[in-house]
């Protein structure tokens, strides 16, 4: 009994010990409730504040209500006249060859009904079957990639709320100027130059 007792006054003392010690390493750091921080416009702002004010959720939410809401909660408006550029070309598309696959097939009816009177276009029965066929494919993959943006919207709202709180270090500086060097065969080249400073 005594040597359970010595045993838990001395991990008692190892602890308060150790809390003195982190008490005492907290009072020597500023009181920010995050260690990273970041300046935008000339103000400090705390990372955790402002990664919370972007849910990946809401995001997500948002995009799958209605396409694009999630790239305008992100604050990436860009991004929105590409998300329906690109909706606005595949259903064009795919209502083109929907509308294609219906006039030929009801001309391959027409033919079936009345073998008599030839197709107004000219197409065998063969060949009306095979442009019925190619059409309803194009379609097809019209709406299948109509989809894919679909999903491609809603994954890219919910992952650039994701990394909201990585942002790049404001020191982090990229240029492409044009440079003129001297060079020993040919006098002076022309290009441009590449610069990465951090």
């Amino acid at each position: 009994m005594l040597r359970i007792l010595v045993i838990w006054l001395a991990s008692m003392m190892t602890t308060c010990a150790l809390a003195q010690q982190v008490d005492v390493v907290a009072d020597t750091v500023p009181a920010l409730p995050d260690s990273v921080v970041m300046t935008k416009g000339g103000r400090i702002i705390n990372v955790r504040s402002y990664a919370k004010r972007f849910n990946p959720r809401k995001a997500l939410l948002y995009s799958a209500v209605l396409p694009g809401m999630g790239q305008v909660y992100n604050k990436k408006y860009w991004k929105l006249p590409l998300i329906y550029a690109g909706f606005y070309l595949l259903t064009k598309n795919a209502v083109a060859y929907n509308n294609l696959y219906i006039k030929y097939k009801e001309e391959l009816y027409g033919t079936l009904e009345t073998p008599a009177i030839p197709p107004p276009s000219g197409y065998t029965q063969t060949q009306l079957r095979t442009l019925i066929d190619n059409y309803r494919r194009q379609r097809d993959y019209f709406i299948i990639l109509d989809g894919f943006v679909y999903i491609l919207q809603l994954v890219d709202a919910h992952v650039d709320a994701h990394l909201k709180e990585f942002d790049l270090n404001p020191q982090l500086k990229v240029s492409l100027r044009p440079t003129v060097q001297p060079t020993g065969l040919m006098g002076h080249s022309s290009g441009f130059t590449f610069t990465l400073k951090f």
